[in-house]
């Protein structure tokens, strides 16, 4: 229900932590080997690369900004393929995070240790660990059902692409592939009007991050936004 992963200056860098961190520990068995051929030298113009068409006309704050990362790639000689992304009750599954978010800390809960915490506001991680023992049980099983119809959803789309682009805080995206599991690289992409950094994020298959980091990589090189600092951090 999250997007873990290094933070790193360079995609490549991402790509040499990713490769240490993958693969089984034979203590999760959940998690499996699956291969990893990255290479940078991809044929970028091959691959079926996707944006999120309908988050890229909406007006926002970083709207020129992300526009500008389309026209970036168009350069690169990419012909993009505008998506929509699978529609659902989205935002309502978000209480599946909050039911495995307790069952992980659920000692701290049962233990009071949760009151040792600093935020204890409403929506503060002790409260939301609390709250979450009354989810009933019935409704996460449903909700997990449309979280497996959103996979499958995703699966489809990602049938037909192999990778696609969208604004990094965009619509449900975020929650959608927090949900379905899809690999995702966040790259910087400009400043707003205050100096702060912007980004932009493209989102892979399943057990496909070679071919993501190989794109997102291929675009880094062909910008430089990432040996770009904030005017307060220049030397």
């Amino acid at each position: 229900m999250d997007k873990l992963g290094p933070i790193c200056r360079t995609v490549e860098d991402a790509v040499i932590v990713f490769d240490t961190l993958r693969g089984t520990d034979g203590i999760d068995l959940t998690v499996m080997d699956a291969p990893f051929n990255y290479s940078p030298q991809i044929n970028i113009q091959a691959l079926r690369i996707g944006y999120v068409e309908s988050l890229f006309e909406k007006e926002e704050k970083t709207t020129q900004t992300d526009l500008a990362t389309l026209d970036a790639l168009k350069k690169m000689g990419i012909n993009l393929l505008p998506i929509t992304l699978p529609e659902g009750p989205i935002e309502a599954l978000s209480f599946i995070l909050s039911a495995e978010a307790a069952a992980a800390f659920d000692d701290l809960t049962r233990t009071n240790r949760d009151d040792h915490l600093v935020r204890q506001v409403k929506n503060a991680w002790p409260n939301v660990f609390r709250a979450a023992r009354f989810i009933p049980a019935v409704e996460y099983i449903q909700a997990n059902r449309l979280r497996y119809l959103l996979i499958q959803d995703m699966q489809r789309l990602m049938n037909e692409i192999d990778v696609y682009i969208v604004p990094s805080f965009g619509g449900d995206n975020l929650l959608l592939t927090n949900l379905t599991g899809h690999p995702c690289v966040t790259l910087p992409n400009g400043f707003d009007e205050t100096g702060h950094p912007l980004s932009i994020s493209f989102i892979g298959r399943l057990f496909d991050e070679a071919t993501l980091l190989a794109v997102a990589h291929q675009y880094q090189m062909a910008t430089s936004f990432h040996q770009q600092h904030p005017a307060r951090y220049r030397k």
